[in-house]
């Protein structure tokens, strides 16, 4: 038998907290936070009066750590988005207007500074706010695209003067971006939320994946002559990194 993964969450003062919960070869039960969920190990032979403690367990500890650790209550402290409300995005503002129809799918439009967004009425409330980000994100992201497309640019011409095929934004979690070998890069729109010195770090990191597709320390030299100060700025990501999100 397989270790087995689950993904569900936690209601927790009217918030849903994602949890991962591992049943996996193990004696002992053990709960951590992650990057993107709290996590909960347990052994897989456990009878349902087990199980039922551990959980109970397990939620009144997920409450401690958002009541007393700041930096986990902000990582996981979500924005409810509600119509008339006002997203800043670096130095642009969004006044969101937001109507709920009888529809099977949900879309936004940007009109000027303002994003009206037509959602399903038939989603429940975590799937709309899910939703809500996602057209967010992809609405912003092709408001900057000429901005960030334009920085790529520079920094390429100032630094490493290779063909660039392709630029896009995408609300990606995974990584803060990506460069194939074609000369495809990739940010995610999260990291419009992020200074723009360290919008350029991300930039020039990719960018010098051209030279070397890997991370090798010639990689690291390559970062650190477009930009000494690199360090710095892939600090503020490892501090701050979590509050980047629509």
């Amino acid at each position: 038998m397989q270790k087995q993964t689950q993904h569900t969450y936690l209601t927790i003062n009217g918030q849903e907290i994602p949890i991962k919960i591992y049943r996996e070869r193990r004696r002992n039960v053990r709960a951590s936070v992650g990057k993107k969920a709290f996590i909960l190990r347990m052994p897989r032979l456990l009878t349902r009066v087990q199980k039922n403690h551990y959980m109970k367990w397990f939620e009144d500890w997920v409450r401690k750590q958002l009541q007393s650790n700041d930096n986990v209550r902000n990582r996981f402290d979500r924005k409810v988005y509600q119509d008339g409300d006002t997203l800043r995005v670096g130095a642009r503002e969004y006044i969101l207007h937001i109507e709920y129809l009888d529809r099977k799918t949900s879309a936004a439009k940007q009109y000027g500074s303002t994003i009206h967004l037509k959602m399903s009425q038939h989603l429940n409330e975590t799937e709309t706010q899910n939703s809500i980000r996602t057209l967010l994100s992809r609405t912003v992201g092709n408001d900057f695209l000429p901005y960030i497309s334009a920085r790529v640019h520079r920094l390429n011409e100032r630094h490493f003067q290779k063909k660039i095929n392709k630029i896009s934004l995408k609300y990606n979690h995974s990584n803060w971006g990506s460069c194939s070998t074609k000369g495809n890069v990739n940010l995610s729109t999260r990291l419009l939320f992020a200074p723009t010195a360290v919008i350029d770090y991300v930039i020039v990191h990719e960018l010098s994946h051209l030279l070397e597709m890997n991370h090798s320390p010639r990689f690291w030299r390559i970062v650190a002559k477009a930009m000494p100060n690199y360090k710095q700025q892939e600090k503020w990501l490892k501090e701050h990194g979590h509050m980047c999100d629509f």
